[in-house]
């Protein structure tokens, strides 16, 4: 089994940002829209879903946000690998964290997002 990158394939901003990740930086991992994953079995909820991109180790670990894009970059090895080291450290995480929250709260206002992009006040919370 490998792992899982989940992602939000109603935003378009989010899925064209998925689609240069596989071209440029080649992850190892299965990658799917969480509208279209078996989210019960990757034991993850839907809320948490529409909240950040989430990775899915094959041992059912999940990380979200910033630390998903780390792991994510080092799946995929050589110089992606280094940059996904260094996301996991701290003070680089914080940052990375805080910049993540940014994107994903505008993401509607990005270069390819729509309205489906933004994701409800009510449902912004830290999980």
């Amino acid at each position: 089994m490998r792992p899982v990158l989940i992602f939000d394939g109603d935003c378009g901003f989010c899925t064209t940002s998925v689609g240069a990740v596989q071209r440029l930086v080649r992850p190892r991992c299965e990658v799917v829209a969480w509208q279209h994953a078996d989210l019960a079995s990757l034991g993850v909820t839907a809320e948490r879903a529409r909240y950040e991109a989430l990775w899915v180790t094959p041992h059912g670990r999940v990380y979200g946000g910033a630390q998903a894009v780390a792991k994510m970059l080092l799946s995929a090895g050589g110089v992606w690998s280094v940059a996904g080291a260094v996301l996991t450290l701290p003070p680089v995480r914080w940052a990375a964290h805080g910049v993540y929250r940014l994107v994903a709260d505008h993401r509607g206002r990005l270069p390819g997002g729509t309205p489906a992009c933004a994701v409800p006040g009510a449902e912004r919370h830290q999980v």
